[in-house]
């Protein structure tokens, strides 16, 4: 993977929660004994972006001579018994959420950043989501708490789109079978979705969030894709169309996310799919890459 080390051991894993075990002597943000769940990014603290509070952006990504992190990525992650996390990186846990859940949530942090950047605000809104993995889960109940008045899911696996409709979609399609931009259109008269987020980065969903969107409309990157794709942008330019980025889950989102699950304006439970011990952790990557027993999310407990 870029920017991971070229050489040597390297521990995987980038959402994770435990208990604080020991604090350096500056700290006193937390002490031991803290629930706490970990963020992924830290960026420079002194770079133009990271200044501006774009540490996601960071522009020394990758370089840790100059202070960058990002755990599981280009610093050790959390597959361990310990780790060593910068205090910019935690968050306490609530009381009443567990660890389990705490660390699926740190998956809603992307999307709520995206979310922050395209307005953070949608109510009496149209919001199609592309792409019912865990990320698109979440963001069809962050949406919905932020007002949405009708969510559209569309992907190609039934199950997951029945989940989607438990979670609050209003309507879901199966985009290996229909058209899942006729079926926006013909929800929205004609008119198309306000806000369209891909969280699938298929080869053709690009092209598909731009001839969902309205007039005026917005769309909303959060996945990532595998390659180049083509998309009609000069349809998106001739509607006065946006198109937002993220990058992680910058801006605290993960405290907000935190907060919401508290509340319970969103839920993780539904998507721990499968729990496995640490010494079980080939079975557990096996069981996530080979989508036995069509896994969304898959814990590991130390």
């Amino acid at each position: 993977m870029p920017q991971m080390p070229r050489y040597g051991e390297f521990i995987f894993g980038d959402e994770y929660a435990g208990d604080v075990v020991a604090t350096g002597r500056t700290v006193d943000e937390f002490r031991v004994g803290d629930r706490v769940v970990v963020e992924a990014h830290m960026g420079c603290r002194r770079c133009e972006n990271c200044i501006r509070g774009l540490y996601t952006a960071c522009l020394n990504y990758g370089n840790t001579k100059r202070g960058h992190r990002a755990n599981g990525f280009t610093t050790n992650g959390g597959l361990a018994e310990y780790a060593v996390n910068h205090v910019n990186t935690l968050y306490r846990i609530p009381d009443g959420v567990s660890y389990e859940e705490a660390t699926v949530v740190m998956t809603s942090g992307s999307p709520l950043f995206g979310l922050e950047n395209a307005g953070g605000y949608f109510a009496g809104e149209t919001v199609a989501v592309v792409g019912p993995g865990p990320v698109g889960l979440m963001a069809i109940q962050l949406v919905k708490a932020l007002g949405a008045t009708r969510v559209v899911l569309a992907g190609t696996r039934d199950s997951r789109l029945t989940m989607g409709r438990k979670l609050g979609a209003d309507v879901i399609v199966n985009s290996g079978q229909t058209d899942p931009v006729a079926v926006v259109m013909e929800t929205t008269d004609g008119k198309g979705a306000d806000l369209v987020i891909d969280c699938a980065g298929g080869d053709d969903t690009f092209d598909q969030c731009i001839k969902m969107a309205k007039n005026g409309g917005k769309i909303l990157l959060v996945a990532f894709y595998h390659g180049p794709v083509t998309a009609d942008v000069s349809h998106a330019v001739r509607r006065n169309v946006t198109i937002y980025t993220e990058r992680g889950e910058g801006g605290t989102s993960v405290g907000r996310a935190l907060a919401l699950l508290a509340a319970g304006r969103i839920t993780a439970k539904p998507l721990i799919t499968h729990q496995f011990p640490l010494s079980r952790v080939h079975e557990a990557f096996d069981v996530l890459e080979k989508r036995i027993g069509d896994p969304l999310k898959v814990v590991l407990q130390s």
